[in-house]
């Protein structure tokens, strides 16, 4: 058995794999899960610090504190070289990402009993889209956290290439597969051709036809969720007496995971009071005044999060949003949803199209489209990929396993 583990830091989710004859590959991270929620709670009140579902489940309870999370999104932008404030202390960002995978190292190996000294970790197709200097440093800069976490060597797979190794290890005949990884912050692609026989192969350049990917995944579907059918509710769209319209900077910050902190600040908050004054619909400014006041935006993000999964597995949700004053209770379609996110997932299409393209190969050849990602499950992203690849069966993977797996079967081949 390896020393070396699969690491799949995912802007929502995160699981460590490991490779050992007999057991499942995930290791048990959180009260028996197998995964554990990208979150950080830094708690005020006890000068302490939680992960995971804690986290969350302490933000919820009331406890004064900060709350990170979506803490991925931070590579390939400039925010990753800022700091925050947590608990009157300036916290930079990086080492918050290292604390995070530390954690993640930690909680590991005590499943597995063994210490961990290398890693293979996953990566997006491209961290930023379109700039390939800035695509490495972000590389280059996940590298630097994973070895302050503790790691003596890390090396990188893209996500895709990971959930086809994990989808390789159960088919029993060649097949041309179209990978598609929906996660949280991205959609990233792999053209792959896999079999029992190329599986034993320890360099497989020659079997991926292309790769590709586009920032887009699950936190921006919340976004647009949330601008689309909940922010209108809190002033989005309203007007002051000037006739000008309600700034929409707070509502882009409070809908989008990692920069809703960037609300909070007093400055914010002695704007949103003048323009409370100055609205023609002061009730609905009221609800976002207080939403900020109290410090509520990441209670909400989680309501939308949970509205658009109720979305994609029925059609249809209702969000009770009780913490807000007065109460809102928002009904959510999903035509209304359609809409919302039609923009993102045609992109999504475009970017596909594109993959085959690249790699020549007519959409008709492609014999399966193995999906996986937590995001994967959006119907219209769904129909929209599927498109692409007519003849292609849909297989359905473990939308918050296949990567964590395939990246433990990686680690195995690159350490041994």
């Amino acid at each position: 058995m390896t020393n070396a583990c699969g690491v799949d830091f995912g802007t929502s989710n995160s699981t460590v794999g490991w490779t050992r004859p007999g057991q499942p590959a995930l290791l048990a991270l959180e009260d028996g899960n197998r995964t554990l929620p990208s979150a950080v709670f830094f708690n005020a009140e006890e000068d302490a610090v939680s992960f995971g579902r804690a986290a969350l489940a302490d933000y919820l309870a009331g406890y004064e504190g900060r709350l990170m999370r979506s803490l991925k999104s931070l590579l390939g932008t400039s925010l990753i070289d800022g700091q925050t404030e947590v608990l009157g202390r300036a916290l930079p960002f990086r080492m918050l990402l290292a604390q995070f995978i530390a954690e993640l190292k930690r909680r590991s190996e005590a499943a597995a009993g063994r210490t961990f000294e290398r890693a293979v970790f996953g990566r997006p197709v491209y961290f930023v889209d379109g700039d390939a200097g800035a695509d490495r440093v972000a590389e280059n800069t996940l590298r630097e956290i994973g070895l302050a976490a503790g790691y003596r060597e890390v090396a990188f797979q893209y996500e895709p290439i990971a959930a086809a190794f994990d989808y390789e290890s159960r088919i029993d005949r060649e097949e041309l597969v179209l990978i598609a990884d929906i996660g949280g912050g991205t959609s990233d692609f792999s053209l792959i051709r896999l079999g029992p026989q190329r599986a034993g192969k320890s360099e497989r350049r020659d079997d991926i036809l292309a790769n590709g990917g586009i920032h887009i995944g699950g936190t921006d579907f919340d976004k647009y969720l949330s601008l689309s059918c909940v922010m209108p509710q809190l002033g989005l769209g309203s007007r002051l007496k000037s006739q000008s319209e309600v700034p929409s900077s707070y509502y882009f910050n409070l809908a989008t995971w990692h920069t809703i902190n960037l609300a909070y600040t007093q400055r914010a908050e002695r704007e949103l009071q003048d323009i409370h004054r100055d609205a023609v619909e002061r009730d609905k400014i009221g609800r976002l005044l207080h939403l900020v006041r109290h410090r509520e935006g990441h209670w909400l993000a989680m309501r939308v999060e949970e509205g658009k999964i109720a979305l994609s597995d029925t059609g249809h949700a209702r969000l009770e949003l009780d913490r807000l004053s007065p109460p809102l209770d928002v009904a959510l379609d999903g035509e209304r949803f359609d809409e919302a996110i039609a923009h993102l997932t045609a992109d999504v299409e475009r970017a596909v199209s594109g993959l085959l393209r690249d790699a020549g190969i007519a959409a008709d050849a492609v014999d399966t489209v193995f999906f996986t990602g937590g995001s994967s499950g959006v119907p219209l992203l769904r129909r929209r990929i599927a498109a692409t690849v007519p003849n292609a069966r849909q297989v359905e993977g473990d939308r918050f396993g296949s990567i964590g797996a395939g990246l433990a079967l990686d680690a195995g081949r690159k350490f041994g």
